[in-house]
């Protein structure tokens, strides 16, 4: 979180549940099997439970994952509901195991409250389906990288280890970058880690696990070892810009069209000719650093 905050959107400028449900029956349609509600923080919105079970209806034309990327602060009571509205899959963000170091990450309280989250979660989501996102940072909490893979012991959790990356509002400097190769060196020098196969060749983590631990330990090197090549992922933000890259700046209104009342087909061709553009790879670590794009809080997960 920017510590000046973000400008919070006018609601008359955020998609409707309407919009949204339709966006997501085009997109199904296409062949898209997996959507993902992101943020902002999407449990916020007073309808998400009702938007995920109107998606959840697109199933039977070839949707299989209903997934989720939240800060966990209110999932714990919430996950049956989740769950009963179609919900499959979870991330919760989590870059700390410490409660104080939580509070000056994220700048609020609740550290109990994610970890309640992860419990719930992982009592009622099916095997597999839980992963806690970890931004690593030189000198903030790399000191934990041990302490979070001891943690997948008992637990059927993928804990996702992200490189940090250059967003506005996030204080990005190369001093606390900290690269997957040396996380990976980090945690090799105290427990032994084996490759584990990729379950699908558009994965964006490199998956490890602890020989007898329940859980696993997945690497996004997204700056240090880019899969630009094999992304298969497409950003539409709460306002209805489509981005065909985390980090392009180049973002098409389909909240505008949707309401200029255009024909399905005439999406689809807008839709088409964006991802047509997207690019090979990213500008790299030190070029993006430099560039105008939304705070990571206001693109989503």
């Amino acid at each position: 979180m920017p510590e000046e905050g973000v400008a919070l959107t006018p609601g008359n400028e955020l998609l409707t549940s309407e919009e949204i449900v339709k966006l997501a029956g085009l997109f199904v349609d296409a062949g898209v099997d997996k959507i993902r509600f992101t943020g902002g923080e999407p449990t916020v919105r007073k309808d998400i439970l009702d938007i995920i079970a109107q998606v959840n209806t697109l199933r039977p034309r070839g949707l299989k994952t209903i997934g989720m990327t939240t800060n966990g602060i209110v999932l714990a009571k919430k996950m049956a509901d989740f769950k009963a509205a179609g919900l499959n899959s979870v991330n919760i963000s989590l870059d700390t195991l410490d409660p104080n170091l939580f509070q000056i990450i994220t700048r609020r309280n609740g550290h109990d409250k994610v970890l309640a989250a992860i419990e719930a979660a992982l009592s009622l989501m099916p095997p597999g389906a839980v992963k806690v996102n970890c931004v690593v940072m030189r000198g903030v909490n790399d000191q934990e990288l041990v302490d979070f893979v001891r943690w997948t012991e008992k637990r059927d959790v993928e804990v996702r280890f992200i490189e940090f990356m250059p967003f506005d509002g996030n204080k990005f400097s190369r001093q606390k970058f900290f690269s997957f190769l040396e996380m990976k060196e980090r945690i090799r020098a105290v427990l032994p880690l084996e490759v584990m196969p990729a379950p699908g060749q558009n994965d964006v983590a490199k998956v490890y696990h602890v020989p007898g631990f329940k859980g696993r330990v997945g690497f996004i090197s997204s700056m240090s070892d880019h899969f630009c090549d094999t992304c298969n992922r497409l950003r539409i933000t709460a306002d209805g810009n489509l981005k065909v890259c985390l980090f392009g700046q180049t973002e098409v209104s389909l909240r505008d069209i949707l309401r200029e009342n255009k024909t399905d087909e005439e999406i689809r061709e807008v839709i088409g000719m964006a991802v047509s553009r997207k690019k090979a790879k990213h500008a790299g670590m030190d070029n993006l650093a430099k560039m105008k794009n939304r705070p990571m809080i206001t693109i989503g997960g």
